[in-house]
């Protein structure tokens, strides 16, 4: 490995920083994967990864992406949910990495749930 340059030093504190804005700042968007081993086996990872690359993809800056563990709902996995500022969460499930990107596309982007996705809104109405 040769030697660092300023730019480099740059250029990866950058990188950095634009994780830390996925992972912890402030956002309209929220997106939550439940990461418990269950939704880890069903595929959570994936979801994931396709939630941060189209975060990445369409360089969008407002949007918060975390996990949590297990919501209860092992047969439901892989799961999210969706808060949007001034608006009740959305629980999506049985997700695939298709079912992803138009949930980002219409509900991140757009501001529209994708209802036939969504198992709940808010904690307590179930679809």
């Amino acid at each position: 490995m040769g030697k660092l340059k300023i730019e480099d030093l740059e250029k990866i504190a950058e990188e950095a920083r634009k994780k830390m804005t996925i992972r912890e700042g402030g956002g309209r968007a929220k997106i939550t994967v439940h990461m418990g081993t269950c939704g880890i086996a069903a595929g959570a990872r994936n979801i994931m990864n396709t939630f941060l690359k189209e975060i990445e993809t369409h360089d969008v800056h407002d949007v918060i992406i975390t996990s949590t563990g297990c919501a209860g709902l092992c047969n439901k996995e892989p799961m999210i949910t969706i808060e949007l500022t001034g608006q009740a969460p959305v629980k999506y499930i049985q997700l695939t990495e298709a079912k992803a990107k138009r949930i980002f596309d219409e509900h991140i982007m757009k501001g529209k749930f994708v209802q036939e996705y969504a198992y709940a809104i808010g904690s307590e109405k179930i679809l």
